[in-house]
């Protein structure tokens, strides 16, 4: 993975970087490069009057231009001033992970850009709204800090088996959508799917319900007070369509709260009501007040539970400190967790270090263990010494019996113990049986090897992913849907051409028979498109070719005529080329 010379991502973990994919930049075509200019152009001279006030100055701070878009080095040259890094990934990426990286301080960016058909809004993660709308608002450093730390609680939340069918809906949809080939009858399936998985999720997870916070503050986000108010969320800021019309009063707008976890979200409309935070140390605080429900903080066998439910690896961690990383299954439960079991590798870590011998290759199967109190001992066995441990006949080489309140009987003899901050953390014992007395179930029998039982007499916390996330590697599940690469038809390749000719008139001199020559073959061979004469407009109009700036004109004004969804693109395009003139030294 390149790391740009940035320290945040040299930093980043291996499974997190399985995600990163190169920018390419030279994917970007003549068009892509006008379609970015056209909505910074766009941005730039509304949201100087309705975006938060970091947002104008926080372009040059996110190593953004309007004229061209951002590469990942410029970017993270900018960026790692401010203590951030970026990194560019292909389309949309599990929640978790993307919380996660956020957590490490890094953006995720979309490295594809959106299509023409879609200018003003994209269900798809695009650069523009990734860059544009995420990058500008981090110079502000209460929002940096509530978006790291929200990707720190993020990175906890336990997610259901469901989420990640829904991700997978998402991205699919969202790939199909932005496809230029797709037909309706795939957009159509795609839609049905996403809907069937979406209407049927159950109860939200944590991490669905986080989602909702997410969205309706860092994506779509206003700040001030419902009577005025300035947009903050990226969502919006990248939108040119939905910044505008998201200020109308027609669009409900909410004081933020936790009651917004309420409020789900459909990303591929627009959004019926909005909410507004005061300023961000409320919406630190509305965040805090979700994560004191959160598993990681409250621990118990309903955070098992999640645990289970999700499928994924998560950690469990006791009250003694010892944290047991796995998939976790169904085991022996009641009104309380008094054991655990994992399947699959399985790692024991403390404080977020794994415990030396105690990793994957040592637990290749899976992991079970007795939790809770002794039977007939007042100490908990977790805050024994080895004082205590020898008055209750524990000592290393003597066989020994623990019998938990529980029902669970331990036999064998004790080889080893691991401590930390004086709390013993595991017990290892060889020719050991572990017997659950009230099913007569046998739990481990000796021929099975040595048996490291963990000791804690509560789960305290419980939260996604391994809790040692270096050493425990997992195997990330990387989507195997790709954003797919359009075959280019030769009049489109053409029309690109058209586009990289007038990109290079805006580096050199304007020549006003080159303009006009290309004025010509756009209208003649390529009616559909209506950027280019745009660009060409303003060319025009830089040129002080009243001649020209009038055919251009009336042909855009004829397309917006002929097609509706057209007329606010083209005319805002008129309006900024005519209010907003091009500088040609910023082009150099």
């Amino acid at each position: 993975m390149r790391t740009y010379d940035n320290p945040i991502l040299e930093a980043l973990p291996k499974h997190l970087q399985r995600y990163v994919v190169d920018q390419n930049y030279d994917r970007y075509s003549a068009m892509d490069q006008a379609i970015w200019r056209y909505v910074m152009r766009q941005n730039y001279a509304y949201l100087k009057d309705y975006a938060f006030y970091p947002y104008i100055p926080g372009l040059t701070k996110a190593g953004l231009t309007i004229e061209r878009i951002p590469d990942l080095q410029e970017m993270n040259d900018s960026l790692k001033r401010i203590g951030w890094g970026a990194v560019t990934v292909d389309g949309f990426i599990p929640p978790a992970a993307f919380m996660e990286f956020q957590a490490n301080c890094v953006l995720v960016i979309a490295a594809d850009i959106r299509q023409m058909e879609h200018i003003e809004y994209t269900p798809a993660p695009d650069i523009i709204h990734e860059s544009s709308g995420h990058a500008p608002i981090i110079g502000e450093p209460e929002y940096a800090a509530y978006l790291q730390y929200f990707g720190e609680v993020g990175s906890k939340a336990m997610s259901s088996g469901k989420d990640f069918q829904l991700y997978e809906a998402i991205r699919h949809l969202s790939i199909v959508k932005e496809r230029e080939d797709a037909t309706q009858e795939e957009i159509d399936s795609a839609t049905k799917a996403f809907e069937e998985i979406a209407n049927n999720m159950g109860e939200p997870s944590e991490m669905a319900l986080l989602s909702r916070l997410h969205w309706w503050t860092v994506e779509y986000g206003l700040i001030g007070s419902v009577e005025d108010h300035k947009i903050y969320g990226a969502g919006l800021l990248s939108s040119i369509g939905e910044s505008v019309s998201c200020m109308q009063p027609e669009v409900t707008k909410l004081p933020y709260s936790l009651e917004t976890i309420t409020y789900s979200y459909d990303i591929t409309k627009p959004q019926p009501q909005l909410f507004v935070t005061p300023d961000f140390q409320h919406a630190h605080a509305v965040l805090e007040e979700f994560a004191d429900g959160m598993a990681f903080r409250t621990g118990g066998i309903a955070g098992l539970r999640k645990a289970i439910d999700s499928g994924q690896v998560s950690t469990v961690q006791l009250s003694s400190g010892l944290q047991v990383s796995g998939v976790f299954e169904h085991f022996i439960s009641d009104t309380e967790a008094f054991a655990i079991k994992t399947t699959g590798p399985t790692a024991l870590a403390f404080e977020g270090k794994e415990i030396k011998g105690q990793g994957k290759k040592h637990h290749p199967d899976g992991f079970s263990s007795p939790l809770g109190e002794l039977l007939g001992q007042k100490k908990s066995l977790e805050d024994c010494t080895d004082t205590d441990l020898q008055a209750m006949g524990l000592e290393i080489g003597k066989f020994c019996t623990l019998y938990f309140k529980s029902g669970i009987l331990v036999s064998g003899q004790l080889d080893a113990m691991v401590r930390e901050r004086d709390k013993l953390l595991i017990l290892t014992f060889s020719d050991c049986t572990v017997v659950h007395e009230p099913s007569n179930k046998t739990l481990f029998q000796p021929e099975w090897g040595v048996f490291d039982m963990a000791v804690g007499d509560t789960i305290s916390s419980v939260f996604a992913g391994a809790a040692d996330k270096f050493a425990f590697d997992p195997e990330v599940s990387v989507s195997s849907t790709k954003t797919e690469k359009i075959v280019r038809t030769q009049a489109q390749l053409d029309l690109f051409s058209i586009y990289g000719q007038i990109r290079e008139i805006r580096r050199s001199e304007v020549e006003t028979g080159t303009l006009e020559e290309l004025v010509q073959e756009v209208i003649n061979h390529h009616p559909e498109d209506w950027l280019a004469l745009v660009e060409l407009y303003e060319l025009s109009v830089f040129n002080g070719d009243t001649a020209n700036t009038k055919r251009i004109k009336d042909s855009l004004m004829k397309k917006a005529e002929q097609k509706p969804d057209l007329h606010k693109l083209i005319v805002d395009g008129l309006r900024i080329a005519e209010t907003q003139p091009i500088n040609l030294e910023l082009v150099k």
